[in-house]
Formats: C-alpha cells, structure tokens, sequence
C-alpha cells in the first residue's frame, strides 16, 4: 500500500502544479481559422473603403482653459501636448461615425445622442442617459427619446432645460455603407443657462490682502479704490459682483450666458454622388439652428446675440485633393445692448470685446454701453467671438486603420464654433494664480472629418473569399480555447483528487488485514507463562 501511495500523490501534486509552471497563454485576436475564411467578426472583406466623422456640441464650458498640463503614459510626451483645461462640460452632442475598416461589425456606422459630458483634469468618465444606436445589422427606424442629464459636480456651473435626441445608423448587407441615412445624430433643447458661477474668482467680498502689489496698473489709491468698490457691490466676484445672483422680479435665474428659444444640432455622415463617376465620396455635415442668445440676462446689463442664419460645416471627400474641400457656411451675430447695437460679429469682424468695470456708488458692475462716459475701474473683459475655423488634410499611402487594407487617398477635417465667450481679467485685477482666461463657453462646437479612396468610394457588393462561397466555415470540433487563467483547470484538478482518493479507499478496504503473529511461551508447573 505504501509503493502505491507514493506514486499517487506525485501525480496529484504535479497535476495541481502544472497551471503555475506553465507557459502563460492568452487568448489572440479573433481571426480566420482557415486561409479563405473572413474574419470572425467582420463578415467578408468589404470593397468599399470610407470613414466619416462629425460632431456637434450645443454648448462647452470649460473653466480655467489651458491652465492643466496634460498626462500621458509616454514619459516626456505631455509637454509637447497643449495644455488642457481644469473642467469641461458638453451639453447636447450629437455625433455621427461611419468607417468600413472598423473590426467589429457593429462599429462600421454609429450615431450617438449625448445629454451631457464631461471631464476633470482631462479625464473623462462615460455619462448615462445616452442615446446610440450602431451598424451592423442595419436598423429600419432611428432611435428617439428625451434625454435627462445626471447629476455631475458641475451642477452649479449650468442649467439644462428638457433635451431630446434621435439616432439612426444603418449598413447594407451587401452594399455596405451605400445607403442613406448612414449615420445620423440630433440633438435640442428647450433652455440652457451657462456660468451660474465663477469658480475661479474669490468667493468673499473683501479683497484686502489677496491683490498682489505687482499689477503693472494698479498704484496703492487705486488698489484701495477697487477693494473697496467691491465691498460696496451687492455679490462676491464669484457672482460677477451680483450680476449671476438672479433677479427675483423678473424670475431669471442669473447666468453668465442662457438660452431662452430652442437650440438644435444635427450631425451627418452619408455618401453622396461623384459627378462623371460611377462612385461615391464621402461628406460629413455639422449643423446648428440657434435664434437668439443673451448674456446676463434679467439685470440691467442685458445683452442680447441674435443669431443670423445656419452655421453649417462640412467636409467632402473624393479621394482627390482638387475635387475635396471644406464648406463652412459662418453666421452673423448681431450684438446689442437696451436697444443700442454694441456691433455686428461675421467673418469680416469676427471679434468683440465687452468691459466689466466697477464705480463707486454702484451696487452692480458696469457693462458694455452703460460704461461709457464714467469712472470706473476695469476688472474683466467679455470677449466674444465667431467664425473659428480649422481645418487639417492629408493624403493617405497606407490603411486607413491599423490591420487594414492599404489605400491611396485624401482625408481633410476641420472645426469651427458658433460663438466663443470668454470672460478674462484685466491687469487691475492682481489676484495671485488667475488663469489667462476665467473661463471660456463654446456655444456650437463643430467637427467633420472624411476620406476616401483615390477614384471615390466603390458601391460593390463585398468579395466573397475564394472558394468560401461568401459563408464562414464551420468551426472544427475538438480544439480547445486558449487558456487564460489557471481556473480553467479547477474542475478537472476536483475530479482528478476525488478519483485517486476513491482508488485509495477501494485498495485499503479491499487487501486483507493481516494480523501480526505471536510466539508461544511454556507453561510453568503453576498454570503461569514463564517470564
């Protein structure tokens, strides 16, 4: 029994150890098991090769822009990198993404409806509420519903009114991303109001001892001067001096920038026509519908934006550079003020600049025309400003996207916003580490991308793998999945013990129990053994 024993456990303990000495294995990428097989997850090999993007954000506020340096995993890497901002917040994007060299099928057409997003530090969790919708297989009918922001810590920085959102993606099961609507994404909502607060002004009404003695225009009378006309103001810097606090006999709420008529945004992709071609390029559009905008609204300083025409950007490709392009139709801005035209932003003018000073006597700042003509003290500068357009393009020698096919071809994308407020301290503020801009609103962001193969986008039905008759073999019985996890051997290592421990116990009760033989010992003449 014990040669057996022995034997047994040395197999029980190289079983239980063969997980840890063996070499790790992971699962690959999915990939064909045979030569003529497509890949696992994107079905035969499309001829049609097209990636579109675009983008719209109703509104992005970001507080003390530029101001944080930006991380990556690459040592050194951050420094070449812009430096982002301290907090950011999108309200109402809609994004639409069309690419036939995705891996996964469902990833080749997407539209997406977001009420809100937002980012910290540069880093950016995923926010529920979302609408999306994704191709392949194609879907029928678009995706609509309300959309409800969650709750984020910058709750006080904004108000959203009631959003709503539409998302369609589709894809031909033959033609592929022939077919119209492609990816299509909406957004609206009813009321907005922007900057409720000012984070990164003082929050306390007296500002004796956080001036600076170094502000290059602010002598000892005139520091004085402004500590003491911000004490006599009816809110903290925070609140703009009481110009964010709200008017309760008008109901206004208080905000740095609202929204009192409906604002929508649509993004695009789709393949349009190619003249003299049998093929399509690839156009992606931004659009937004805004009518009026207004700044401080509910207290004397009003300002209103009215909003002339449809800002429309898109960027269309052929695969060409002399036949591709960027269209961006620009709005015009109307500003005024009680009545009075303050001036007239469009591509000619494209900035205005509005000052916020304080006076003595004057409970509220004094803004833009109600200035003129008396003393005060400038703290701050509205900066407003339109028509920012960006634009990038290049030609492509390679895939489109890493593992993918390689092509020749043009790829162009751009940007450009409705309105930019920007709300910047002047040199008489001398508070310590003011960022250069207090904060900033993008009041219609957009962004197109688009490109396409040299000659346009081929609206063929896929290649079907030789001799595979456009079906994915079967998979082979029998062979194994790699081994990710020594858990995978947990079962067997279970089974394998309780066995050789039942053969354990069949051997012991099965052999013959043999007792151990005793020498007899002489009798005495007494009746007694002898010692």
């Amino acid at each position: 029994m014990r040669l057996m024993a022995l034997p047994a456990a040395v197999v029980l303990v190289a079983l239980c150890a063969a997980p840890a000495l063996a070499q790790p294995v992971t699962t690959p990428v999915p990939g064909p098991r045979d030569p003529g097989q497509p890949p696992v997850s994107a079905g035969p090999a499309p001829r049609t090769h097209a990636v579109g993007d675009a983008g719209t954000g109703l509104a992005v506020v970001r507080l003390a822009p530029g101001s944080t340096p930006t991380n990556t995993i690459l040592p050194g890497f951050g420094e070449q990198l812009p430096a982002q901002s301290a907090a950011e917040i999108g309200v109402g994007l809609a994004s639409a993404q069309a690419n036939t060299e995705a891996f996964l099928s469902y990833e080749r057409s997407v539209a997406q409806a977001s009420p809100l997003g937002f980012a910290i530090g540069g880093r950016a969790p995923q926010t529920p509420g979302t609408l999306v919708q994704t191709a392949s297989p194609d879907n029928a009918a678009p995706v609509t519903g309300g959309l409800t922001p969650p709750a984020t810590p910058l709750d006080a920085l904004l108000k959203v009114g009631l959003l709503d959102g539409s998302v369609h993606a589709r894809w031909h099961d033959e033609l592929g991303p022939c077919v119209r609507p492609l990816a299509d994404a909406k957004t609206s909502v009813a009321s907005l109001s922007v900057l409720n607060a000012i984070p990164t002004l003082p929050g306390t009404p007296d500002l004796t001892g956080l001036l600076t003695g170094d502000a290059p225009k602010l002598d000892a009378a005139a520091r004085q001067a402004l500590i003491d006309g911000v004490k006599q103001l009816a809110a903290p810097l925070s609140r703009l001096g009481g110009l964010l606090s709200g008017t309760p006999d008008t109901g206004a709420e208080g905000s740095l920038l609202s929204l009192p008529d409906t604002l929508s945004a649509h993004s695009t992709v789709e393949l349009v026509d190619l003249p003299g071609s049998p093929n399509k390029a690839v156009r992606s559009t931004s659009t937004l519908q805004a009518a009026s905008v207004r700044l401080l609204a509910g207290t004397p300083a009003e300002i209103r934006v009215d909003v002339v025409g449809r800002p429309t950007l898109v960027a269309l490709s052929t695969g060409d550079r002399a036949t591709s392009g960027i269209t961006y139709t620009a709005p015009v801005l109307r500003v005024s003020q009680g009545g009075r035209e303050l001036g007239t932003l469009d591509a000619a003018h494209p900035k205005l600049d509005v000052p916020i000073g304080v006076t003595p006597g004057q409970r509220l700042p004094l803004v833009g025309a109600l200035a003129e003509g008396l003393p005060r003290l400038d703290i701050g500068v509205l900066r407003l400003q339109i028509a920012q357009l960006n634009q990038k393009d290049v030609v492509i020698d390679g895939p489109l996207q890493q593992g993918g096919p390689a092509i020749t071809g043009f790829m162009l994308g751009a940007t450009a916003r409705l309105l930019d407020l920007q709300l910047l301290p002047t040199d008489a503020l001398g508070l310590p580490n003011l960022p250069s801009a207090l904060a900033q609103v993008s009041l219609g962001e957009q962004v197109v991308r688009a490109a396409a193969p040299n000659g346009g986008v081929v609206c063929a039905p896929a290649q079907a793998p030789p001799g595979g008759g456009g079906q994915a073999a079967p998979p082979k019985k029998g062979e194994p999945l790699a081994y990710t996890n020594a858990a995978y051997r947990t079962v067997p290592i279970f089974w394998t013990g309780t066995a050789l421990l039942l053969v354990g116990v069949v051997l012991v009760a099965a052999l013959p129990t043999r007792r151990p033989r005793t020498r007899a010992r002489p009798v005495t003449d007494g009746g007694t053994p002898a010692s």
